[in-house]
Formats: C-alpha cells, sequence, structure tokens
C-alpha cells in the first residue's frame, strides 16, 4: 500500500528556512516520481518542484527557483524540500505525490499518490 506522509511544516518568519519530509512507504523510491504542490486558501493548487525516480533529476517552478532545493535518501525512502529564503506568498498546505515513472524527467506528470498535507505559514 503505497503512503506519504509529510512533516517539517510550521510558522516561520520571511527569511527563514523550513525542511519540509515526505516519507514514503509501500514503493521504493527509485521507480516513481516525487513531486511537491502547494495550495493557498482561496488558489489552486500549484507545482513547487519534482525529482525523478531513475536518476533523480529535478525540477522547480520558476517563483521557487534558487530558493528551494529538493532531494531524496533512498536508504530512507524520504523525499525532502529545503526551503529557504521564505516569503508570506510561500504560506500554504505543502503536499507530496508521487507516480510510477522510471523516466528521467518528473516534469510535467500527473501523479496518483498523494499525502495529507503540511501546513507552512510565513509570517512578514
Amino acid at each position: 500500500q503505497v503512503q506519504l506522509v509529510e512533516s517539517g511544516g510550521g510558522l516561520v518568519q520571511a527569511g527563514g528556512s523550513l525542511r519540509l519530509s515526505c516519507a514514503a512507504s509501500g514503493f521504493t523510491l527509485d521507480y516513481y516520481a516525487i513531486g511537491w504542490f502547494r495550495q493557498a486558501p482561496g488558489k489552486e493548487r500549484e507545482g513547487v518542484s519534482c525529482i525523478s525516480g531513475s536518476v533523480g533529476s529535478t525540477h522547480y517552478a520558476d517563483f521557487v527557483k534558487g530558493r528551494f532545493t529538493i532531494s531524496r535518501d533512498n536508504a530512507k525512502n524520504t523525499v525532502y524540500l529545503q526551503m529557504n529564503s521564505l516569503k508570506p506568498e510561500d504560506t500554504a498546505v505543502y503536499y507530496c505525490a508521487a507516480v510510477r515513472s522510471v523516466q528521467t524527467t518528473c516534469a510535467g506528470k500527473s501523479f496518483t499518490f498523494w499525502g495529507q498535507g503540511t501546513q507552512v505559514t510565513v509570517s512578514s
């Protein structure tokens, strides 16, 4: 049974940092692409970053490039999202998602498994 559990959210001041974790179970990261998404109140869900299952190539939305870094630890079956230089507009519920894929790119995929989300609040 595929399961994704996010953690690491919280309240931080603008300019601060958080590291989100996505613990995966029921599958191994080598064969799945993992994505981070977010949804702010009253807004549509948007993609933030993803990492491919095979070679671990990464992709970032323009609004987080240079600030966020996605990584994975295969031994722990966990994907991380390091978020630096946080802005109030980064406030949202952050979700991780998975899709079975061995392609080298993760961008543009339709993710099939989702976690419950973790709240990130950035105060000004």
